[in-house]
Formats: C-alpha cells, structure tokens, sequence
C-alpha cells in the first residue's frame, strides 16, 4: 500500500521524493532491513524513554491518545509515534508533546536518507527510524508507539524491552499480509511480546486468546488478560475499572461511542501492569476526558463542508474500514442519531471488504452516496452504491467528490434534519479534515 505523502513544505517534499526515488514504499514485512537501517544512524532505538507499544486491528490508535492523554496528565511528558496521518506527515511524530516541526522533519528524513538510503527500505522502515532517531535526541519521559501493521514483523517490534504491550480489539484485516484466520491474525499480533513485559490484552474468543497465550509463552511474556487479571464496567456513567491492586473510576470518555470505554480501559490496565511510570489515578480520570483522536467518530465543526448540508444536520467523521471497525462505530452512530434519519458518504480503497464494512449499518441508514477516495486505488462507487443495496440500504447514489456529495443530502421527507457519516477511509478522512478547516494538531 502506497503511503502518498506530500509536505507543503519544499525541504521536506524533497526528502519524500528521495525516498520515493529510491523504493516504491510498499509494505514489505521484515525486521532486517530496519534493523540494518538503525545501525547505520547508532541504533537509537535502543535508548529511548520508557516505551508503551500498542498493536491491534481497531482501538490502538485511541488506546495510544488514552495513553498520551495520562502520561502528560501525570506531569510528565510523551513522544508518540502513529500511522497513517490525516492531512500533515508530521502528524505521525510527536515530541514531547508537539507536531514535529517541519524543519526538524526534513534534517531527520535526510539523515536515515543518506545513512541508509542504500539498503532499500520501505517508507514507513525509513520514517520510523527517523521516529527513533528523533526521540533519542528528544528528552521526554516516555514514548508511546503504535504497530503501523501487524505486530511481529512490523518496523516498531524492534524495541528490545518496553515497559509494556497492548493489544486493542481484534478483527480480520490486512489478510494479505498477515493471514486468513482470526488465530493467525492474533499471533502476528501478539508477535510484540517481549521476555518479562507485561502484555495486557482485551478479552478475546477462547481460540485467540489460546494463540495469544502460545506466543507470548513462547516470549516468555506474562499476559494480562480482561476478565483475568483486569476487568471493567460501565455504570451511572462512570468507567469502574478493578484489577489486583485495587479499583478506581472515572469518567467516561469524551471520544464518542460505546466502544471507547473499553479502549481506556486497556490504557489504563497497560499503566498499572507497568512498572516504570508512575501515573496516579487523578491522571486517568484526566485522561477519560481530554484525549483526541481526530477522525475516530469525531462530530465536525461549522467549516466550508458543514455550510452544504441542509440547516440542523450533524457531519460526523470516522476512518473506519472493516467489519470490527464497523459494528463499534454504527453503534456510536445510533447513539448520536437518537433516531433521526442517517445519511452515509462511503469512500474505500480497493483493498477493504465493503460488504463487511456495509453489513452493521445497513439496519440504520436510510441511504448512502459512495465517492472515490481521491489519490488512491479505491473501490468504483458505482460499484459501492451495488453492494449497499446488497447489504440492504436500499436508497444509493454517487458522486465525484465530497462536495457534492454533501450536496445531495436532503432534509427528510418529515423535515427531520440527517445525521450524516462520512467513512470508508482514514485517507478520505484527511481529505474531509483539509476541505473543513480541521487540520490536527
């Protein structure tokens, strides 16, 4: 999969353009050639803050702002390394605290650039290591890391003792790269287990969660399991969260849907299994209602699109594009629609299963526009408006972008305002975020 970046800032395009020069970006799995690269640039992967590495197929990136969010609630502070971004590369490397600065960027593409530019390295072997390199010169107190794919074979896995491993939820996706089966898919992700690092995990069906065992036995990791050593509850809209050394409560998320709670759950179990940060219960009930995440179930604010949809309708945001991803985030829907009619804009790339992801929302919406994912191989929307009516949704159309497509919706025929949901695509996603104004910082 092509990452497409772009900078509007020329010294960092020239670095990107370099890179595309010399490899074609595609997901090639492997530890050896980042490894190689890191040696070229004095292995900075090897002396960095206390590392927090989180895998999964659908949570991860919420887990990790649930993480960051109690970290710097502690006092302390956080790098963090994410993918993909939405609209600004440098939304994927965050030094203790800030968007990398565009300068620094282009120094450190550069760098790994002319130390290792020979050793054929994907884009995303490249940019973490330039990660790397930067959180080693960065003083912070700790660094929060997301598998970009997969987990054992995934550039970030080479961090030799982290002081703890998360995974979020499971699902099928990327099956190309990591396996047909559930099981298979699990132990690719549990391939982040590290020899006495706790791996905290979410609760799983019994045939994963054995695989998950067998992996992390074989690491020699301690797992940590929801239901097992952690659990948690959703009551009196409050989080109850209990574990060996005691319960706690908080609030519950501020991140929109049903499913957030249990993503804050597993930060907070992945904190209090690890023993190298101290993070006190006040900064979790902080962190329940000050993580962002952009683009994961996010209502939009009055901007350029909000302005062409007709008066009193919500424009919701979510890069969503698998089943797992789809079952959570139709319920977050249903819950904001309180039963007003729902409209979708689906755009997705080629690669993704949209029948799977149509399947959950087809008992709530009342139709759907399908538009290209503008820059990538994607799925004809043509052929979206088919598989939703396939799957169930019965009113479909099409359109050549996301204007337009806003333009279409209509108030409903009682005069009931839509909530509309644009999904399919994190790339789509930046591209909504660009074209309102809600660039994330």
């Amino acid at each position: 999969m092509p990452d497409h970046a772009t900078s509007t800032d020329p010294n960092v395009q020239r670095q990107l353009d370099r890179l595309w020069a010399l490899g074609p970006g595609a997901d090639v799995l492997g530890l050896d050639r980042i490894t190689r690269l890191l040696a070229r640039i004095g292995d900075p992967h090897l002396a960095l803050p206390p590392v927090l590495h989180v895998a999964g197929t659908n949570g991860k990136g919420s887990t990790c702002a649930f993480l960051r969010a109690a970290i710097e609630a502690s006092g302390l502070t956080a790098h963090v390394y994410s993918s993909p971004h939405l609209v600004r590369f440098n939304e994927r490397i965050r030094l203790a605290g800030d968007l990398i600065g565009d300068t620094a960027l282009a120094e450190l593409l550069e760098e790994v650039l002319d130390a290792g530019g020979d050793i054929g390295a994907s884009f995303f072997e490249v940019t973490t290591a330039a990660a790397f390199l930067a959180f080693h010169r960065t003083p912070a107190d700790a660094c929060v890391i997301e598998v970009g794919l997969g987990g054992r074979l995934d550039a970030t896995n080479v961090v030799p003792a982290p002081a703890v491993c998360a995974i979020a939820q499971l699902g099928i996706d990327h099956q190309s790269f990591l396996g047909d089966t559930a099981e298979a898919i699990a132990a690719e992700k549990a391939g982040i287990a590290k020899p006495g690092v706790p791996l905290v995990t979410m609760a799983y069906d019994a045939p994963v969660a054995a695989r998950i065992a067998e992996v992390a036995a074989a690491a020699g990791a301690p797992v940590h399991a929801r239901g097992t050593a952690w659990d948690f509850a959703v009551a009196d809209d409050r989080l109850r969260y209990r574990d060996a050394d005691g319960e706690l409560e908080t609030p519950l998320p501020k991140l929109a849907g049903p499913h957030q709670p249990a993503n804050l759950a597993l930060a907070i179990a992945a904190l209090r299994h690890q023993r190298r940060l101290d993070i006190p219960s006040s900064a979790l009930n902080n962190a329940a209602t000050t993580a962002r995440w952009p683009a994961r179930m996010q209502r939009l604010s009055p901007g350029p699109l909000m302005a062409l949809l007709p008066a009193g309708c919500e424009l919701w945001l979510d890069g969503g594009h698998n089943e797992a991803a789809a079952r959570s985030v139709s319920a977050a829907l249903a819950e904001a629609a309180h039963g007003r009619p729902v409209h979708l804009i689906l755009g997705m790339l080629s690669n993704k299963d949209a029948h799977g992801l149509l399947a959950p929302f087809a008992p709530l919406a009342a139709s759907l526009t399908a538009v290209p994912v503008p820059g990538h191989a994607h799925h004809d929307p043509a052929d979206l408006a088919v598989t939703a009516q396939s799957s169930g949704i019965a009113r479909t159309a099409t359109a050549s972008h996301i204007e337009d497509a806003l333009r279409q919706v209509d108030a409903h025929p009682n005069r009931t305002a839509p909530v509309v949901l644009i999904l399919g695509s994190l790339y789509l996603a930046g591209e909504v975020l660009a074209a309102n104004g809600e660039l994330p910082d």
